[in-house]
């Protein structure tokens, strides 16, 4: 009896051996290789689920002995999506599960992007559907009531800047997190009221010149043009228009300077009925504080900057400029 009782504590032994030494090649043994690798654990999966996810990527070896090793840390897991690129043991890999070690993806929003630019850019980031995120825009006056009850959707207050979101966050999140942003350069630039009117210039002026110098200085020929009641005919806002009639066809036809959009500065004065685009800090601080001038024209110089006029005449001249630097170069046939 004795004799039976060693041999069964030795099999014991040689079992328990066993596993130990299969337990430790699964947990211990480096898994996957250098090429990215990435895995979405989806909120309120199970650990099981995390598990067989886990080993499905080819990220662990054993998903039984990862959700044994869960039960004995007993660490909560955290989901979300997750880049692995190099080979790591089950250790490891439940490490950065446990420290929530999300993968985070960028996405820059420039300077001049409108709400589908805006969109384009979350897809191609991987963060979303295009239609989503503007569905998200268009509907989500509720987020501005209170600063611009007049707003059609979020239309320049989406903010520019290079956000990182998780693709665990909803489009949802990702326009509230522009719309804060809006918030914090409004509130250091000392716009507290009257945004509608302010963001509504500053979007025109940030679609029409890349100089942030000549900003204040296009921003006073609105104002100008404004205050006498002269049309704006801001090419940008007419192709806005187009956009929202989804006709717009990559530049602007005479159909275009004739339609009866609100937002045909050709045919309508004053301003449009809301904002077109995001404007930046230096957008913003022109339609704020705009310079003192009594130009009512301007037209680019074909050269990155803008020629100002106080008079048609003047204007006409400039144009002629312009027209004659676009001739000259053009290519020799």
């Amino acid at each position: 009896m004795v004799k039976f009782f060693f041999k069964l504590i030795a099999l014991l032994l040689l079992i328990l051996v066993i596993v130990a030494g299969y337990l430790a090649y699964v947990l211990l043994t480096p898994v996957g290789s250098n090429e990215p690798n990435f895995v979405q654990l989806h909120p309120g999966s199970s650990t099981r689920r995390i598990a067989k996810d886990l080993q499905a990527a080819g990220v662990i070896r054993n998903w039984r002995a990862f959700w044994l090793l869960h039960y004995w840390r007993s660490d909560p897991l955290k989901a979300g999506e997750y880049l692995f690129d190099h080979p790591a043991n089950a250790l490891e890999v439940f490490d950065r599960l446990a420290r929530g070690d999300i993968y985070v993806r960028e996405v820059t929003v420039p300077e001049g992007y409108n709400m589908w630019d805006i969109a384009t850019a979350i897809e191609a980031a991987g963060l979303g559907k295009k239609e989503d995120f503007l569905k998200a825009a268009q509907n989500g006056r509720a987020l501005i009531a209170d600063i611009d009850p007049q707003a059609r959707s979020l239309e320049g207050y989406l903010f520019p800047d290079t956000y990182r979101f998780t693709r665990t966050q909803s489009v949802q999140d990702m326009v509230l997190a522009m719309v804060h942003r809006f918030r914090q350069e409004a509130q250091a630039l000392g716009l507290s009221s009257d945004y509608h009117r302010i963001v509504t210039m500053a979007s025109i002026v940030e679609k029409e010149t890349p100089a942030p110098e000549e900003r204040p200085l296009v921003a006073s020929v609105y104002y100008n043009r404004l205050s006498r009641g002269i049309m704006f005919g801001a090419d940008p806002t007419v192709i806005y228009g187009s956009l929202l009639a989804g006709r717009y066809r990559g530049t602007i036809y005479q159909s275009d300077l004739q339609s009866n959009s609100p937002y045909n500065t050709y045919k309508y004065a004053g301003l449009p009925p809301g904002p077109i685009a995001s404007p930046g800090r230096a957008a913003l601080q022109a339609a704020l504080h705009p310079a003192e001038t009594e130009y009512l024209y301007f037209v680019s110089d074909n050269n990155g900057h803008s020629r100002f006029a106080r008079t048609a005449q003047e204007h006409d001249r400039n144009v002629a400029q312009y027209r004659h630097a676009v001739a000259n170069s053009q290519p020799n046939h």
